[in-house]
């Protein structure tokens, strides 16, 4: 099995947080260090060292799965939880995100009807923006980073 390309350590170590407390929340306690074990041997590492070697001294992204992020989705304000999160051509040029919204917004801006959605999907440039525009020319999506 080929081992999945890591995260930076800070971002590995709030995962293995995660996953100490969701399985908290079932009744399987386990130590800090047991979670980083378990979280390498999900990522196809032989153990949290070699892991942790791997993802060496890599800075961390702005973005990450179970992240909470905030910004503006066809121009209104929103909060929101990070579902998915993929890079594109090896990170260099953004993300594929998908957003779980605290509150639905509305995409038409018609008076006459409404159209809510919590959950969306864009591709997202390093700045954050999705290179898709509206006819005003504002970004669909702008979400503020770190």
């Amino acid at each position: 099995m080929t081992p999945n390309q890591p995260l930076s350590r800070d971002a590995l170590k709030a995962q293995a947080r995660r996953l100490r407390k969701a399985l908290e929340a079932e009744g399987n306690f386990v130590s800090h260090s047991e979670a980083l074990e378990l979280l390498a041997h999900q990522m196809g590492y032989r153990d949290w060292n070699t892991l942790s070697a791997a993802a060496g001294n890599r800075p961390d992204t702005p973005l990450a799965v179970g992240g909470r992020v905030s910004g503006h989705y066809l121009g209104q304000a929103f909060e929101a939880d990070i579902l998915s999160l993929t890079a594109l051509a090896g990170g260099a040029s953004g993300w594929r995100v998908t957003l779980d919204l605290d509150e639905a917004v509305d995409v038409v801006t018609f008076d006459s009807f409404s159209a809510f959605r919590r959950r969306i999907s864009a591709t997202i440039g390093r700045n954050g923006r999705s290179p898709a525009h509206t006819s005003d020319g504002r970004p669909h999506l702008e979400l503020a980073l770190r």
